[in-house]
């Protein structure tokens, strides 16, 4: 038999573009999973037989964006495939595909690949109407959280519980890791403070994956208080509301877990996953959090701050337009190293220092915060703003968070799923 020779070059060719080492999805390249194995994390959406049999001759409506995914493949498409009748798809902040900036205004859409209409639960709109699931049975909720308070997948969350109560209709929450679910600190938001960016009593980090906090909401009576302002739902409905929580596998709030997709445009690595929780304050003050950087909120600073400090740039990126103090030169701190070495950097807490830091360091301190009070909306308070100002020690400051602190974990401990 004559052999035939190929050379080793095309072989490579091959490779590269047939086999496994093609990317699998866009927002991989800065994350990347767990090695699988019997012990690795299974989340909600990919345990199949927990829930298919629920949406059996059912229309369904998914609220989702690009974390939705089960190995590398986006979940409206398996359930597609699975013939499940998916009419709806609903997109919170930063839309499907999840490039918009943050705040920007999203318009509804049809899904190119699938046809499926998409709505946009952001801005005005950010409850599904009556209208919207008149042709719906079934809604499902699966969507990568990072365990903040002013990240606004929980406010979603929360909107999109209430719609279906008033609405009748089922959810199936498909629960997924929480990245900062091992610790719980922050100031506990008051309610004169609330907004889409806070809209219950919890502390900054509140320690529960997206499962837990929608049992915390319906047992505690949080939604009757909060959207629906009424003491009791129309004929009954929420004594008949059904939600079916579908819990991670092999997971546990002490577990290391690398999100498989940027949950936003501008946490692009679990680092500044990690880092988020102090360094989105920066926000509400003048300095740059890092938009606009290859380290979005693990770089911040402002150009009248010493420039002995870490200098950078913002520019006009994808997902960052008009960043803060754009093209201006910064300086201020940088959070770099690898995932350990950033979370031991966090060290489980609130970090005040940077922000006490940057305080005492910048020279016009009437205008280091914004006039438009977002720094106390962050916060849930205006008593951290005054602490910093009148130069309070951040074990101070601390001390001053505890007694609710200590309250929220004894409600929180009552929703955990999760060891």
């Amino acid at each position: 038999m004559q052999k035939i020779f190929i050379p080793f070059s095309i072989l490579l060719l091959f490779i590269s573009r047939f086999s496994f080492f093609q990317p699998r999805i866009p927002n991989e390249t800065f994350f990347s999973e767990l090695p699988k194995g019997k012990d690795s994390v299974i989340v909600g959406a990919a345990r199949f037989d927990q829930y298919l049999p629920l949406l059996k001759g059912k229309s369904v409506a998914i609220f989702a964006n690009q974390t939705t995914v089960v190995g590398g493949k986006h979940l409206v498409d398996l359930l597609k495939e699975k013939g499940v009748s998916i009419k709806k798809i609903f997109s919170p902040e930063h839309g499907f595909r999840g490039t918009a900036d943050a705040g920007e205004k999203v318009n509804s859409s049809i899904d190119a690949g699938t046809g499926i209409q998409i709505i946009s639960l952001y801005g005005e709109h950010k409850m599904p109407s009556a209208e919207e699931l008149s042709d719906v049975d079934i809604m499902i909720f699966d969507i990568q959280d990072v365990g903040v308070r002013f990240y606004t997948y929980i406010s979603s969350l929360e909107y999109f519980l209430a719609s279906a109560i008033e609405n009748n209709k089922p959810v199936i929450l498909l629960d997924r890791p929480n990245p900062n679910a091992d610790y719980v600190d922050g100031p506990v938001l008051n309610k004169k403070f609330k907004s889409f960016v806070g809209m219950q009593s919890i502390p900054v980090v509140y320690g529960m994956t997206l499962g837990e906090y929608a049992k915390m909401l319906l047992g505690e009576k949080w939604i009757d208080d909060g959207i629906m302002q009424k003491n009791d739902w129309p004929m009954g409905l929420k004594k008949k509301f059904q939600l079916t929580v579908v819990p991670c596998s092999n997971y546990t709030h002490a577990t290391k877990y690398i999100l498989p997709v940027k949950p936003s445009p501008n946490l692009p690595d679990i680092q500044s996953v990690y880092a988020y929780p102090t360094t989105c304050f920066f926000e509400g003050t003048v300095l740059s959090e890092g938009r606009g950087t290859e380290e979005p909120f693990r770089l911040f600073g402002h150009p009248s701050l010493p420039n002995t400090l870490k200098s950078f740039t913002p520019k006009s990126v994808e997902g960052a337009k008009n960043p803060k103090l754009l093209n201006e030169t910064c300086y201020g701190w940088e959070i770099s190293g690898s995932p350990d070495e950033v979370k031991k950097k966090v060290g489980g807490k609130i970090q005040l220092k940077w922000i006490i830091d940057a305080y005492k360091l910048f020279p016009d301190k009437d205008k280091f915060f914004l006039a438009n009070g977002y720094f106390n909306k962050l916060a849930g308070n205006d008593e951290l703003m005054q602490q910093i100002k009148s130069g309070q020690s951040e074990t101070s400051i601390r001390k001053s968070w505890q007694n609710d602190l200590q309250n929220f974990k004894l409600i929180r401990k009552k929703y955990l799923i999760y060891p």
